[in-house]
């Protein structure tokens, strides 16, 4: 599989969600050993980078971390052969009063004791703080570079104008810069945050995009009026799924899917080759997060990169986003 750099690592062009292992918000529900046959399969097929949080796992808001805890002991031996990435919640849900450097570092001691390893690969905040400066979590994340408990950081979730902020604090300061950013994008969706994509460009941030298939939406799965089908993400009753069934499945944005579906079946590819081979042509992206439930979904998603749109693709493609 093609390789892309996210600062001194390389990547996958796709890589594997850890959010299904154990029991995300939405209901889904992969045990372990269901959880290690996926990651080995992910393996197998090329994958080397496998993104996760401290907070993947319903039971990781209790201290659980089962989603690190699950990748550490699948991989075993292998772990050398992976690039991980994780990431630290900006407070602690025992002890909320614990923020800044002080939440960084009890999180990295955390994640490499759940992980079994010496050092995270590339080490996330997982969400903007207000409360806390950006230059005192920059020089918690720098000491950790320092220390070789952390290769590269970034950041998710950031705005261009928070991106813009912190890689100026970085340079000025000395502090480690962030190597990416990771942001909700997909054929449907522009990231939330303003300006991100500018500042990715502007500061050379790899962009590291999740829910690539907005939910499954972009697999074609879902029509309008149509019950979700059954064991799908908006087929679980949780107020997450609620919230997103109604974001996501309307009848403007299941239009569009039909439009992508012809777009990509007139020229003998599935939908889901699009969505994933259109992310693939966006010159910012180092690797593609692509949860799954088994196996057969991994081989799936690493398949469908593989399509080389022509600029007049890409055109075409603008055209119905707009």
């Amino acid at each position: 599989m093609e390789q892309r750099s996210i600062g001194s690592l390389s990547v996958s062009l796709v890589g594997l969600g850890g959010n299904n292992f154990g029991t995300d918000f939405f209901g889904s529900n992969c045990d372990e050993r269901q959880s290690a046959r996926i990651i080995h399969a992910a393996l197998d097929a090329g994958v080397n980078f496998i993104d996760t949080a401290e907070e993947y796992s319903v039971d990781s808001f209790v201290g659980s971390g089962r989603s690190e805890e699950f990748i550490g002991r699948a991989l075993g031996p292998r772990r050398n052969a992976v690039v991980i990435a994780t990431k630290y919640s900006v407070y602690d849900v025992g002890d909320p009063d614990i923020r800044g450097r002080v939440r960084v570092i009890r999180a990295v001691e955390g994640s490499l004791v759940r992980l079994g390893t010496d050092r995270i690969d590339l080490y996330q905040q997982h969400f903007p703080d207000p409360n806390v400066p950006i230059d005192e979590l920059l020089e918690a994340l720098t000491r950790l570079v320092q220390q070789g408990k952390v290769r590269e950081i970034g950041c998710c979730n950031f705005s261009g104008g928070m991106i813009d902020a912190a890689v100026g604090t970085s340079d000025t300061a000395g502090f480690a810069r962030f190597a990416s950013a990771q942001n909700q994008y997909n054929l449907l969706d522009d990231p939330a945050e303003p300006g991100v994509l500018d500042s990715c460009q502007r500061h050379e941030l790899k962009l590291i995009p999740y829910f690539p298939l907005a939910s499954g939406l972009l697999t074609g799965k879902y029509t309008t009026g149509v019950t979700p089908p059954p064991g799908s993400r908006f087929d679980a009753e949780t107020v997450c799924t609620e919230y997103l069934r109604d974001k996501q499945v309307s009848d403007q944005r299941i239009a569009k899917v039909a439009s992508f579906e012809a777009f990509a079946r007139e020229r003998g590819h599935t939908i889901l080759e699009l969505a994933m081979s259109w992310l693939a042509a966006q010159r910012r992206v180092a690797s593609i997060i692509a949860g799954a439930s088994n196996p057969d979904q991994v081989i799936a998603n690493v398949a469908a990169a593989s399509w080389s749109l022509s600029a007049d693709d890409l055109s075409a493609i603008e055209a119905i986003r707009a």
